[in-house]
């Protein structure tokens, strides 16, 4: 099958990997954004790019873009990678009913990306999570935690933004919490970090990889993405699709201890990087409308972000004194930004990067604020576009 497809958060990897794989396979790839995309709409994949007023200050001129795209363009699919994913369900309805949007209802999205809720809906389809509470004040997790090693993060957060970890328990001269509304606090859980993402349809786990994320940006994002085996934590991914009816995108962050019981920390129902541990004659644009049965990587090749491999990678290497692992690494990943047949992107990526340094500086935030902060959802009160 082909058709017309608008991927939303060109901004992202991500959506460069999904342009590409639409395109391979016969459709018409457009992308949309409210902030500059050139790292996917420069790529030869993409034949036209849309402005769209941010979703998260903007609702109703979010879903008139969304409309006036779909309808001029022919769209048949809109495909969100990133947190657009919840404004778009929430909107779902302000869009024509014979469109097919790759996204699951604004309720079920909003309780996996809560941090606090995710857990108990982990638990009523059996996977295993850590012993959590949920808090206000720094005292109050001092009382949950009874001297145990903790992690404490905000129930609404991204790219480990105000994550603390205390191994060792919560130390007398901590900080009080930020005013964020609630936070998670869990039990600390020594082991291996471990990503994984998945595409559902009604319930139905159509594709599935897992990585470790070898190498990061301090606690935040991975930028190489090594791909490893778990069918017991696909399994239990499965159930969770199953028993919520799940259709869309979504990833899960998982910790395993040496005996190799591994736990689901968090969720996010978007697209995330182990999209691109599939190699790239894999359906995965079947995946996204139900077709077919479950897609794994088979033997995939490591992947990485080469820029950020080669300038921050490099660097926190250096200060290790493990040079020799850093080169063993890059020889055995491939880029997932500049491919054959594709050279632009990577300019591109370099350009959105200035502009999202003239932003920061213009809105008085930090890079990575610029880069997220128009789509981001924190648990607060949506409008809807009929008010």
């Amino acid at each position: 099958m082909s058709g017309r497809v608008l991927i939303l958060g060109g901004r992202a990897p991500v959506a460069l990997d999904h342009a590409r794989r639409f395109h391979r396979l016969g459709w018409h790839v457009q992308v949309a954004d409210s902030i500059p995309c050139r790292l996917t709409g420069w790529s030869s994949a993409v034949t036209a790019t849309h402005m769209l007023r941010p979703a998260r200050f903007d609702a109703r001129g979010f879903a008139a873009d969304l409309n006036r795209i779909v309808s001029v363009q022919r769209i048949d699919l809109v495909l969100p990678t990133c947190e657009e994913a919840l404004h778009l369900a929430r909107h779902r309805a302000a869009l024509p009913s014979s469109l097919h949007v790759a996204v699951d209802h604004f309720d079920m999205l909003a309780a996996l990306h809560s941090k606090w809720e995710f857990l108990s809906i982990a638990r009523r389809y059996g996977v295993p999570v850590p012993d959590s509470g949920r808090v206000r004040t720094l005292a109050q997790a001092r009382d949950w935690a009874q001297g145990r090693a903790v992690v404490l993060k905000p129930e609404f957060s991204r790219f480990g933004v105000h994550l603390r970890l205390y191994p060792q328990g919560i130390p007398a001269d901590a900080g009080e919490l930020p005013t964020l509304g609630n936070w998670v606090v869990q039990a600390y859980l020594a082991g291996d970090e471990l990503c994984s993402y998945a595409i559902a349809h009604q319930g139905r786990l159509l594709a599935h990889a897992i990585y470790r994320p070898t190498h990061r940006l301090g606690r935040s994002s991975s930028y190489y993405f090594e791909p490893v085996h778990r069918p017991a934590l696909r399994d239990a991914i499965a159930a969770l699709i199953r028993g919520t009816h799940y259709s869309g995108q979504i990833s899960f962050d998982w910790i395993e201890p040496v005996d190799g019981s591994a736990c689901a920390l968090e969720c996010n129902p978007r697209a995330t990087s182990g999209l691109h541990i599939f190699p790239s004659d894999v359906d995965l644009p079947g995946a996204l409308l139900g077709a077919g049965g479950l897609r794994e990587p088979g033997s995939p090749k490591a992947r990485m972000i080469a820029v950020l491999m080669a300038t921050a990678g490099l660097q926190d290497a250096l200060k290790r004194r493990q040079p020799g692992e850093w080169l063993a690494d890059w020889r055995r990943a491939d880029d997932v930004i500049s491919v054959p047949g594709d050279r632009h992107p990577p300019l591109g990526s370099l350009v959105d990067l200035a502009s999202y340094g003239r932003l920061a500086l213009r809105q008085g935030c930090t890079l990575r604020e610029a880069a997220t902060r128009d789509i981001e959802w924190d648990g607060e009160p949506l409008r809807s576009v009929q008010e």
